[in-house]
């Protein structure tokens, strides 16, 4: 009970906060009481405007998740594990590290097009190379003498990741995985906000032209909760059981 009360306490004392700044402010245009939300909130819901909007930023979310969690896994397992591959490719990662995640947006747009194609393989480069440099560690930290035994009793390969490098990743996969869907969704946002005509980030577009703050906030709370409700349901409990053979 302990661990669901101290993070609601922590959202009430910031539910608090907006109280405390929208009436210093005393200007709904401004900042609007939550309470003020719940209408639009309703009125949102109730025509399907904003479950068709989520429905499509979640529906990118997921697919360059998956992508850049599957392809960043690969390079780093292979980068971790062979120096001669790593020092070729690291060079490339330090770019693309460095790179504004804008820039790779924007290229994207122009060179394949304002299509669904080009609004997911953004968001997935601008991730890949996160997700990279935290499996590389991974990889490298992976214990010798498993390595050793595994080859001793000539295991297979597949048997061989599933029981040896795979539980010796896993935790770094699940920090790979948290850090990297709370970075994925604020990208999706801001692929919707330039070049796309569904999605969270196309609505606050919208309203961000009528200077609707209060539509704004709507858009973006109601998405913030489906992300609260993936990292409290599904993340965090699965970073749980990962880490769970290393304290037995």
């Amino acid at each position: 009970m302990r661990g669901v009360g101290t993070p609601a306490l922590s959202l009430l004392g910031l539910i608090s906060l907006w109280i405390v700044a929208a009436a210093l402010s005393a200007d709904p245009t401004v900042l609007p009481q939550p309470w003020a939300l719940i209408g639009p909130f309703w009125d949102e819901l109730r025509s399907g405007e904003l479950l068709y909007h989520l429905g499509h930023t979640l529906l990118r979310v997921i697919w360059a998740f998956l992508l850049a969690m599957t392809l960043g896994c690969l390079l780093g397992l292979v980068m971790g594990r062979s120096e001669r591959v790593n020092q070729w490719l690291d060079p490339w990662l330090v770019v693309f590290l460095n790179l504004p995640a804008l820039v790779l947006i924007v290229l994207c747009y122009l060179w394949i097009g304002l299509t669904e194609a080009a609004a997911i393989a953004a968001v997935t480069l601008n991730k890949v190379p996160n997700v990279t440099t935290v499996i590389r560690e991974g990889a490298r930290a992976l214990s010798p003498d498993l390595d050793a035994l595994a080859g001793v009793y000539r295991m297979p390969l597949m048997d061989r990741m599933r029981h040896v490098v795979l539980p010796q990743l896993a935790p770094f996969m699940a920090a790979a995985a948290r850090s990297g869907i709370a970075v994925i969704w604020k990208i999706v946002l801001v692929v919707e906000f330039l070049g796309r005509s569904s999605g969270v980030g196309f609505q606050i577009h919208l309203y961000f032209q009528l200077f609707d703050v209060g539509m704004v906030l709507v858009y973006a709370f109601s998405f913030i909760a489906v992300m609260l409700a993936v990292e409290w349901l599904i993340l965090q409990p699965w970073e749980r059981r990962v880490r769970r053979w290393r304290l037995a």
